[in-house]
């Protein structure tokens, strides 16, 4: 190195020892300028800084797990999506009386059962808990609803379906519904809940379903059926025929009565 070069480097370094004696300086001023404040000021901003520190913290966790849900939140849409493909097909092949399915079966039923009158006294020392019975599950469940969609109508012959459209069709699968739904609870419902004028037919229809024809099926009978939608006319003839083509319903005679099986489509 020549004495030049050292003398380059040299004030050099001065330089930088001068500026850093000058910002010393100006420190030594700025902490002398208010020296009763200075230590709660600095106290205050380290407080601030903390605080801010905690919220980033907090706020880099959040995103974490929202990173972290994305995946999931995709799987929920799409299982979402596929769900409302199938509501919207049930949407459009569902009757539009559905609401009232259960209004008209069971009025006839709940007149033809009596009430049991209440026994015993009714204060809170007589209170027990007690073991449900054990309830036997065939027959119980509520009847199917097989509903016929456009694509199983349309299957049908034009000289089989006639005028008929998917809604009366599907209305008549809810009566069809109603009746038998009407028919299980007499079967099911107690002798001594029965008042005296339905007692033969309840007994009549629980021999029915002890046939090996009928036994653990939803069934109505011919007699049953008078509407509101499903009717012994010309158009109910025609949906019946129609809804044993599709293999909605089977048919089978028992004694004087033809009895109508609601069976799963296959």
């Amino acid at each position: 190195m020549d004495v030049k070069e050292a003398g380059t480097s040299l004030d050099s370094l001065i330089s930088a020892f001068n500026a850093r004696i000058a910002e010393l300086q100006q420190l030594v001023i700025a902490r002398n300028m208010y020296p009763a404040s200075s230590v709660s000021d600095l106290s205050a901003v380290d407080s601030a800084l903390s605080g801010m520190e905690l919220q980033l913290q907090k706020i880099r966790t959040r995103l974490r797990e929202e990173t972290e849900a994305i995946p999931k939140a995709k799987k929920l849409i799409e299982a979402s999506l596929q769900q409302q493909k199938k509501l919207q097909t049930l949407a459009a092949n569902m009757p539009l009386n559905l609401s009232g399915r259960m209004t008209y079966t069971t009025q006839d039923t709940i007149k033809c059962v009596q009430p049991e009158p209440c026994k015993g006294d009714l204060s809170f020392e007589s209170l027990k808990v007690e073991e449900p019975a054990p309830r036997e599950k065939k027959g119980r469940a509520s009847p199917p609803l097989w509903y016929l969609s456009a694509d199983d109508l349309n299957s049908c012959p034009a000289y089989m379906r006639g005028r008929l459209t998917l809604d009366k069709v599907n209305a008549a699968i809810n009566d069809m519904a109603m009746y038998a739904e009407a028919n299980s609870q007499l079967i099911t419902a107690p002798r001594k809940k029965l008042t005296e004028n339905i007692i033969e037919r309840a007994m009549e229809l629980r021999e029915i379903a002890a046939t090996e024809a009928v036994k653990g099926k939803h069934f109505f009978l011919e007699s049953d059926i008078k509407g509101p939608s499903l009717k012994l006319d010309n158009t109910g003839k025609a949906i019946l025929t129609v809804l044993r083509h599709t293999g909605r319903i089977g048919e089978t005679r028992i004694s004087h009565h033809r009895v109508f099986l609601l069976v799963r489509p296959q």
